[in-house]
């Protein structure tokens, strides 16, 4: 059987390296509490690609995928394109968080928490 590669395609390293070594400081902020199971033990990694997206934080345990959003998001095309890109994961069967910038600076601990809710074993 000739599966298709959903995860890390090859196309797209050297892309994935570039985001990789050029986080947002967001990004950057929000990857050290995540980086190193530092979350509840569990492994994230950043610059995640999955078919042709690129996601920023992803977590293969839980099919858990985190995007942060700045301002660039805060427009219709954008927004339209989010809304598709989310729901093409949402249809892979991952799950899909999403955080505006300002939320990992303002509310970390809520943003934590959110993600640790998200997890399978989590008690709701």
């Amino acid at each position: 059987m000739n599966k298709e590669r959903i995860h890390t395609k090859k196309e797209l390293a050297v892309f994935r390296k570039e985001l990789r070594d050029n986080l947002t400081p967001p990004e950057a902020y929000l990857w050290t509490h995540l980086k190193a199971r530092k979350l509840d033990n569990k492994r994230f990694t950043k610059q995640h690609s999955i078919k042709n997206y690129i996601v920023d934080f992803y977590c293969a345990q839980e099919k858990l995928i985190i995007e942060l959003d700045g301002e660039v998001h805060n427009n219709p095309t954008a927004e339209a394109f989010d809304e598709k890109r989310t729901s093409n994961l949402d249809k892979m069967g991952f799950t899909v968080l999403r955080f505006e910038n300002r939320m990992v600076f303002n509310n970390l601990q809520s943003v934590l928490k959110e993600i640790k809710d998200n997890f399978k074993g989590s008690s709701l």
